[in-house]
Protein backbone atom coordinates (compact mmCIF):
# COMPACT_ATOMS: atom_id res chain seq x y z
CA UNK A 1 0.00 0.00 0.00
CA UNK A 2 1.33 3.36 -0.96
CA UNK A 3 0.81 6.44 1.17
CA UNK A 4 0.61 9.93 -0.74
CA UNK A 5 1.17 12.52 2.36
CA UNK A 6 3.26 15.50 -0.38
CA UNK A 7 3.56 15.50 -3.66
CA UNK A 8 6.14 18.45 -6.06
CA UNK A 9 4.50 17.89 -9.10
CA UNK A 10 2.12 20.92 -9.55
CA UNK A 11 -0.93 20.92 -11.54
CA UNK A 12 -1.06 19.38 -15.53
CA UNK A 13 -2.83 21.78 -17.76
CA UNK A 14 -3.99 18.06 -19.24
CA UNK A 15 -5.33 18.22 -22.83
CA UNK A 16 -6.85 15.96 -25.75
CA UNK A 17 -6.93 12.40 -26.47
CA UNK A 18 -4.32 11.31 -26.78
CA UNK A 19 -3.22 8.60 -29.75
CA UNK A 20 -6.43 6.28 -28.97
CA UNK A 21 -8.61 8.73 -29.05
CA UNK A 22 -7.70 9.76 -32.84
CA UNK A 23 -7.22 5.94 -33.75
CA UNK A 24 -10.44 4.63 -32.39
CA UNK A 25 -12.33 8.08 -32.47
CA UNK A 26 -11.12 8.28 -35.90
CA UNK A 27 -12.81 5.10 -36.27
CA UNK A 28 -16.05 5.68 -34.11
CA UNK A 29 -20.15 5.15 -34.32
CA UNK A 30 -22.78 3.93 -32.48
CA UNK A 31 -24.68 2.18 -35.61
CA UNK A 32 -23.87 -1.04 -37.26
CA UNK A 33 -23.28 -1.37 -40.75
CA UNK A 34 -22.60 -5.54 -41.72
CA UNK A 35 -20.86 -5.87 -39.17
CA UNK A 36 -20.69 -9.06 -36.95
CA UNK A 37 -19.66 -9.69 -33.40
CA UNK A 38 -18.91 -13.19 -31.75
CA UNK A 39 -17.19 -13.95 -28.42
CA UNK A 40 -14.51 -16.30 -28.35
CA UNK A 41 -16.64 -19.87 -28.39
CA UNK A 42 -19.61 -19.31 -30.53
CA UNK A 43 -21.03 -16.80 -33.11
CA UNK A 44 -23.49 -14.24 -32.17
CA UNK A 45 -26.35 -14.53 -34.28
CA UNK A 46 -26.21 -13.72 -37.66
CA UNK A 47 -22.22 -13.82 -36.84
CA UNK A 48 -19.26 -15.29 -38.68
CA UNK A 49 -15.50 -14.66 -38.18
CA UNK A 50 -14.85 -16.63 -42.23
CA UNK A 51 -14.16 -14.97 -45.27
CA UNK A 52 -17.13 -15.49 -46.32
CA UNK A 53 -18.47 -12.47 -43.74
CA UNK A 54 -16.17 -9.93 -45.17
CA UNK A 55 -15.18 -8.50 -48.11
CA UNK A 56 -12.03 -8.85 -49.48
CA UNK A 57 -11.20 -5.66 -48.95
CA UNK A 58 -11.83 -2.25 -46.13
CA UNK A 59 -12.80 -4.87 -43.03
CA UNK A 60 -11.35 -4.06 -40.15
CA UNK A 61 -11.42 -6.49 -36.34
CA UNK A 62 -11.65 -5.15 -33.33
CA UNK A 63 -10.61 -7.59 -30.53
CA UNK A 64 -12.19 -7.20 -26.56
CA UNK A 65 -11.12 -8.63 -23.32
CA UNK A 66 -14.99 -8.90 -22.73
CA UNK A 67 -17.89 -7.81 -23.88
CA UNK A 68 -20.95 -4.98 -23.54
CA UNK A 69 -21.86 -5.96 -20.15
CA UNK A 70 -18.19 -4.28 -19.28
CA UNK A 71 -18.44 -0.59 -19.81
CA UNK A 72 -15.14 -0.31 -21.00
CA UNK A 73 -15.32 -2.62 -23.82
CA UNK A 74 -18.98 -1.60 -24.68
CA UNK A 75 -16.99 2.10 -25.21
CA UNK A 76 -14.82 0.51 -27.55
CA UNK A 77 -17.17 -0.85 -29.24
CA UNK A 78 -19.68 1.62 -29.09
CA UNK A 79 -16.68 3.97 -30.67
CA UNK A 80 -15.65 1.18 -33.37
CA UNK A 81 -19.22 0.74 -34.87
CA UNK A 82 -19.53 4.74 -35.00
CA UNK A 83 -16.04 4.97 -36.56
CA UNK A 84 -17.05 1.97 -39.60
CA UNK A 85 -20.48 4.01 -40.01
CA UNK A 86 -18.48 7.78 -40.38
CA UNK A 87 -15.61 6.11 -42.76
CA UNK A 88 -18.59 4.27 -44.54
CA UNK A 89 -17.42 0.98 -44.20
CA UNK A 90 -19.62 -1.27 -43.76
CA UNK A 91 -17.56 -5.17 -43.44
CA UNK A 92 -16.09 -5.13 -39.73
CA UNK A 93 -16.11 -8.11 -37.05
CA UNK A 94 -15.69 -8.01 -33.51
CA UNK A 95 -14.58 -10.89 -31.30
CA UNK A 96 -15.82 -10.32 -27.72
CA UNK A 97 -14.32 -12.04 -24.21
CA UNK A 98 -10.94 -12.99 -25.66
CA UNK A 99 -8.73 -13.51 -22.52
CA UNK A 100 -4.98 -12.23 -22.13
CA UNK A 101 -3.35 -15.36 -23.96
CA UNK A 102 -3.06 -17.08 -27.07
CA UNK A 103 -6.78 -16.97 -27.58
CA UNK A 104 -6.06 -13.12 -28.47
CA UNK A 105 -3.61 -14.64 -31.07
CA UNK A 106 -6.01 -16.82 -32.47
CA UNK A 107 -9.03 -14.50 -32.62
CA UNK A 108 -6.19 -12.14 -34.41
CA UNK A 109 -5.20 -14.84 -36.79
CA UNK A 110 -8.84 -15.67 -37.44
CA UNK A 111 -9.43 -11.78 -38.36
CA UNK A 112 -6.56 -11.79 -40.96
CA UNK A 113 -7.65 -14.49 -42.39
CA UNK A 114 -11.33 -13.39 -42.62
CA UNK A 115 -9.68 -10.48 -45.18
CA UNK A 116 -9.42 -7.61 -42.15
CA UNK A 117 -7.17 -5.40 -43.04
CA UNK A 118 -6.77 -3.45 -39.52
CA UNK A 119 -7.24 -4.62 -36.64
CA UNK A 120 -7.75 -3.18 -32.71
CA UNK A 121 -7.22 -4.76 -29.56
CA UNK A 122 -8.49 -3.14 -26.20
CA UNK A 123 -6.69 -4.66 -23.41
CA UNK A 124 -2.99 -4.31 -21.76
CA UNK A 125 -2.47 -8.33 -21.50
CA UNK A 126 -3.12 -8.63 -25.55
CA UNK A 127 0.09 -7.46 -26.47
CA UNK A 128 2.41 -10.12 -26.84
CA UNK A 129 -0.04 -11.88 -28.89
CA UNK A 130 -0.85 -9.05 -31.10
CA UNK A 131 3.11 -8.42 -31.93
CA UNK A 132 3.07 -12.15 -33.02
CA UNK A 133 -0.07 -11.88 -34.88
CA UNK A 134 2.01 -8.67 -36.78
CA UNK A 135 5.17 -10.83 -37.50
CA UNK A 136 2.95 -13.51 -39.57
CA UNK A 137 0.86 -11.48 -41.19
CA UNK A 138 2.82 -8.27 -42.43
CA UNK A 139 0.10 -6.91 -44.71
CA UNK A 140 -2.53 -6.27 -42.17
CA UNK A 141 -1.93 -3.33 -39.65
CA UNK A 142 -2.35 -4.03 -36.06
CA UNK A 143 -3.68 -1.47 -33.32
CA UNK A 144 -2.80 -2.46 -29.60
CA UNK A 145 -4.66 -0.04 -27.02
CA UNK A 146 -2.59 0.75 -23.75
CA UNK A 147 0.31 -1.39 -24.98
CA UNK A 148 4.05 0.01 -24.21
CA UNK A 149 6.27 -2.58 -27.22
CA UNK A 150 5.66 -0.84 -30.43
CA UNK A 151 8.36 2.01 -30.19
CA UNK A 152 10.81 -1.06 -29.23
CA UNK A 153 9.34 -3.79 -31.61
CA UNK A 154 9.86 -1.42 -34.75
CA UNK A 155 7.47 -3.23 -36.67
CA UNK A 156 5.91 -1.02 -39.38
CA UNK A 157 2.27 -2.72 -38.87
CA UNK A 158 2.34 -2.57 -35.15
CA UNK A 159 1.09 0.12 -33.24
CA UNK A 160 0.26 1.25 -29.48
CA UNK A 161 -2.14 3.74 -28.88
CA UNK A 162 -4.39 5.21 -26.35
CA UNK A 163 -6.60 8.22 -24.82
CA UNK A 164 -5.71 10.70 -22.04
CA UNK A 165 -7.38 8.37 -18.84
CA UNK A 166 -5.32 11.04 -16.69
CA UNK A 167 -7.80 13.48 -17.71
CA UNK A 168 -11.14 11.79 -16.59
CA UNK A 169 -8.57 10.93 -13.56
CA UNK A 170 -7.56 14.27 -12.44
CA UNK A 171 -11.29 15.39 -12.72
CA UNK A 172 -12.53 12.46 -10.75
CA UNK A 173 -10.26 13.97 -8.20
CA UNK A 174 -11.51 17.12 -7.97
CA UNK A 175 -14.67 15.61 -7.74
CA UNK A 176 -13.44 13.71 -4.36
CA UNK A 177 -11.93 17.36 -3.59
CA UNK A 178 -15.32 18.81 -3.27
CA UNK A 179 -16.98 16.01 -1.68
CA UNK A 180 -13.75 16.36 1.04
CA UNK A 181 -13.51 20.41 1.25
CA UNK A 182 -17.92 19.64 1.75
CA UNK A 183 -17.55 17.31 4.94
CA UNK A 184 -14.74 20.03 6.21
CA UNK A 185 -16.89 23.15 5.86
CA UNK A 186 -19.92 21.11 7.34
CA UNK A 187 -17.42 20.05 10.59
CA UNK A 188 -18.11 16.60 9.95
CA UNK A 189 -13.69 16.44 9.38
CA UNK A 190 -10.97 18.97 10.24
CA UNK A 191 -8.85 19.31 7.34
CA UNK A 192 -6.00 17.30 7.94
CA UNK A 193 -8.52 14.64 8.68
CA UNK A 194 -8.78 14.63 4.60
CA UNK A 195 -7.73 11.01 3.69
CA UNK A 196 -8.77 8.84 1.01
CA UNK A 197 -8.23 5.77 -0.23
CA UNK A 198 -7.29 4.52 -4.12
CA UNK A 199 -8.01 1.05 -5.26
CA UNK A 200 -6.02 0.33 -8.19
CA UNK A 201 -5.76 -2.65 -10.77
CA UNK A 202 -2.25 -3.49 -11.05
CA UNK A 203 1.13 -1.41 -10.49
CA UNK A 204 1.36 -0.31 -14.27
CA UNK A 205 2.25 3.35 -15.46
CA UNK A 206 -1.26 3.63 -16.81
CA UNK A 207 -2.89 3.10 -13.90
CA UNK A 208 0.14 5.14 -11.39
CA UNK A 209 -0.47 8.40 -13.61
CA UNK A 210 -4.17 7.73 -13.08
CA UNK A 211 -4.12 7.86 -9.42
CA UNK A 212 -1.13 10.53 -9.32
CA UNK A 213 -3.84 13.05 -11.26
CA UNK A 214 -6.84 11.52 -9.26
CA UNK A 215 -4.46 12.80 -6.10
CA UNK A 216 -3.57 15.99 -7.75
CA UNK A 217 -7.29 16.81 -8.40
CA UNK A 218 -8.20 16.35 -5.11
CA UNK A 219 -5.77 18.22 -3.37
CA UNK A 220 -5.91 21.47 -6.12
CA UNK A 221 -9.09 21.85 -3.53
CA UNK A 222 -8.36 20.33 -0.62
CA UNK A 223 -4.43 20.86 -0.16
CA UNK A 224 -4.36 19.51 3.15
CA UNK A 225 -5.82 15.56 1.21
CA UNK A 226 -3.49 12.85 2.05
CA UNK A 227 -4.20 9.23 -0.23
CA UNK A 228 -3.33 5.68 0.40
CA UNK A 229 -3.24 3.11 -2.61
CA UNK A 230 -4.13 -0.45 -3.19
CA UNK A 231 -4.83 -3.19 -5.63
CA UNK A 232 -6.77 -5.37 -7.07
CA UNK A 233 -4.22 -7.11 -9.39
CA UNK A 234 -7.52 -7.46 -12.12
CA UNK A 235 -8.74 -5.40 -14.91
CA UNK A 236 -12.48 -6.57 -14.11
CA UNK A 237 -13.59 -7.88 -10.72
CA UNK A 238 -16.40 -6.86 -9.18
CA UNK A 239 -15.74 -8.59 -6.10
CA UNK A 240 -12.78 -7.39 -5.38
CA UNK A 241 -13.94 -4.28 -5.95
CA UNK A 242 -17.10 -4.73 -4.05
CA UNK A 243 -16.52 -7.34 -0.96
CA UNK A 244 -12.27 -7.54 -1.45
CA UNK A 245 -9.99 -7.38 0.43
CA UNK A 246 -8.16 -3.92 -0.54
CA UNK A 247 -11.17 -2.66 -0.18
CA UNK A 248 -12.19 -3.86 2.92
CA UNK A 249 -8.41 -2.59 3.98
CA UNK A 250 -9.17 0.70 2.98
CA UNK A 251 -12.89 1.24 4.72
CA UNK A 252 -10.66 -0.11 7.78
CA UNK A 253 -7.93 2.24 7.95
CA UNK A 254 -8.90 5.41 9.96
CA UNK A 255 -9.73 7.87 6.90
CA UNK A 256 -13.04 10.59 6.23
CA UNK A 257 -13.31 9.86 2.00
CA UNK A 258 -11.37 7.11 0.57
CA UNK A 259 -12.32 6.88 -2.96
CA UNK A 260 -11.37 3.20 -4.91
CA UNK A 261 -10.50 3.03 -8.64
CA UNK A 262 -10.13 -0.47 -9.99
CA UNK A 263 -10.89 -1.99 -13.43
CA UNK A 264 -14.27 -1.56 -13.10
CA UNK A 265 -16.73 -0.75 -15.94
CA UNK A 266 -18.77 2.13 -13.16
CA UNK A 267 -18.19 4.23 -11.03
CA UNK A 268 -19.52 4.64 -7.50
CA UNK A 269 -20.30 7.05 -4.77
CA UNK A 270 -21.20 5.83 -1.16
CA UNK A 271 -22.16 7.70 1.76
CA UNK A 272 -21.11 4.53 3.52
CA UNK A 273 -20.51 0.76 2.81
CA UNK A 274 -24.32 0.21 3.75
CA UNK A 275 -26.13 2.20 1.82
CA UNK A 276 -27.56 1.92 -1.05
CA UNK A 277 -24.71 2.76 -4.20
CA UNK A 278 -25.35 5.30 -7.04
CA UNK A 279 -23.25 4.44 -10.23
CA UNK A 280 -22.34 6.53 -13.17
CA UNK A 281 -21.05 5.71 -16.46
CA UNK A 282 -17.13 5.58 -16.48
CA UNK A 283 -14.93 5.24 -19.59
CA UNK A 284 -12.92 2.99 -18.08
CA UNK A 285 -11.34 1.91 -14.99
CA UNK A 286 -13.89 2.86 -11.84
CA UNK A 287 -13.94 5.34 -9.09
CA UNK A 288 -15.86 4.73 -5.81
CA UNK A 289 -16.16 7.69 -3.69
CA UNK A 290 -17.10 6.32 0.35
CA UNK A 291 -17.74 9.35 2.95
CA UNK A 292 -17.29 7.23 5.84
Amino acid sequence: MRSFDKINLSRRNFVGFGAMGAAALGLTACGGGNGSTNDSSASAAGGSTDAAAASSTGTVGLICLHDENSTYDRNFINGFKEAMTTLGINDYLIKTNIPESDACYDAAAELADAGCTVIFADSFGHEDYMIQAAKEFPDVQFCHATGTKAHTEKLPNYHNAFAAIYDGRYLAGVAAGMKLKEMIDAGKITADKAKMGYVGAYTYAEVISGYTSFFLGAKSIVPEATMEVTFTGSWYDETAEKEGAALRALVQTPSSCPPASTGLPTMSMRLRPQKRVRRLSSTGPVTSLLAL
